[in-house]
């Protein structure tokens, strides 16, 4: 498996079923190559020519939280038939899928 890989997991179990019902939201629970735990919330799904990407939110209360203007950008892979988030490695890709992320969730893009 790539290192630059996240294993799409399910919510984390520390936050309360109401509180993830209240949010309204996609949560996603990540586990990156040292096997942290990362909880965001999804705020959009986008498909880019031959790849899809999601834009996610460190989820409010999480230890990943470090402020409002947090976006991140990721390709979704599939492996094995497991889901994937990838890095977005290639600065013209992260620049387009950031400019789409940018037009539908009317956000500025920097």
């Amino acid at each position: 498996m790539n290192d630059d890989l996240f294993r799409q997991g399910d919510a984390a179990e520390e936050f309360d079923s109401d509180v993830l019902d209240e949010l309204g939201g996609d949560i996603v629970s990540v586990v990156d190559e040292e096997g942290k735990e990362h909880v965001f919330e999804e705020l959009d799904r986008v498909d880019v020519g031959e790849h899809t990407y999601v834009a996610l939110a460190p989820l409010v209360g999480s230890e990943d939280e470090e402020g409002d203007d947090e976006l991140i950008l990721l390709r979704v892979e599939e492996e094995d038939g497991e889901i994937y988030l990838s890095i977005i490695e290639d600065e013209a890709e992260f620049d387009s899928v950031g400019r789409v992320f940018s037009e539908r969730l009317d956000i500025p893009f920097e």
